[in-house]
């Protein structure tokens, strides 16, 4: 199945609608949780959450999920390919390009097609999936294909910002280790600067079809009542309990035209944990109780 990357570039209007035309969905990380009750800002008011706006080098996506480490670093998740520097159609992480470790990354409110919004806080890519494949001469075809997962470290000045729990479902709770099956419900935030700020578009509320036997686990397509649109890449996915399963990095053009892949978060915090070189790397959990409301 062939599939594209979905970023989204801020640049000229024309450029952006011809990729909205093109691309009618994108973008959007696990271990045992970490105790997240105290420390983190009330999440009514954090500025740095899953769903928040990511930009790199003028590319926007949405970050996923929050991850702490043994030595009290906070880390924001978003898909490696949002630093990639090739095209949409670069779906290799073993092959495409990145920009390197120690880029700047801003989080930002409000963006749009004619400006980055507001920046709230700022931190620097610390891991990617993709360089750290390339580095260590990865060969299994599916780990290179979907393993999309880059963590982006909080300047320190900005922690203070941060809060774990979804905008809207709330959650995450621990992470989902046994996939999905057709039909399972799930849960994201998505939050596309072609939007323009209009948040009751953000919650989306999809539909699995089911694990791709052939990829090994790693990844799972699916169905969302409004699919996700360039500028989604990275948004994390939530299981029907709250756990979470997966983060968005592709859009399937056949056989399922307008579905979305994410990448299966278990199999890319594992690989994280095991190459990353971060130590006692995990996903912190939400401080909101899980609502599926919708």
């Amino acid at each position: 199945m062939r599939t594209h990357r979905t970023r989204l570039t801020v640049g000229p209007l024309l450029g952006a609608a011809v990729l909205l035309t093109a691309l009618t969905a994108t973008a959007v990380t696990a271990t045992a949780a970490t105790n997240a009750s105290t420390g983190w800002a009330p999440a009514a008011t954090a500025r740095i959450h899953p769903g928040v706006q990511m930009y790199t080098d003028g590319a926007q996506c949405t970050a996923n999920f929050v991850f702490s480490d043994a030595a009290g670093n906070t880390y924001v998740g978003y898909a490696a390919h949002c630093a990639g520097l090739g095209s949409a159609t670069d779906t290799d992480g073993c092959l495409a390009q990145s920009l390197p470790l120690g880029t700047r990354v801003t989080f930002n409110e409000g963006g749009s097609l004619l400006s980055e919004g507001r920046q709230v806080g700022a931190g620097t890519l610390a891991y990617s999936s993709w360089l750290t494949m390339q580095q260590g001469n990865e060969q299994d075809a599916s780990t290179c294909a979907y393993n999309d997962l880059a963590l982006v470290r909080v300047d320190a000045a900005d922690v203070s910002k941060v809060n774990p729990s979804v905008p809207f479902w709330g959650g995450p709770v621990g992470i989902d280790t046994n996939g999905t099956t057709t039909g399972d419900k799930v849960y994201t935030y998505g939050n596309s600067s072609l939007r323009a700020g209009i948040e009751i578009l953000s919650p989306h509320v999809g539909v699995s079809l089911g694990d791709s036997a052939a990829d090994t686990g790693w990844t799972h397509p699916l169905y969302t009542v409004t699919p996700g649109v360039p500028g989604d890449s990275g948004s994390g996915f939530l299981s029907a309990d709250g756990a979470a399963v997966g983060t968005l990095s592709t859009l399937g053009l056949a056989p399922l035209p307008a579905s979305n892949n994410i990448g299966d978060l278990a199999r890319e915090l594992a690989y994280a944990q095991a190459h990353s070189g971060i130590g006692g790397l995990a996903l912190v959990d939400g401080t909101e109780p899980f609502s599926p409301i919708l």
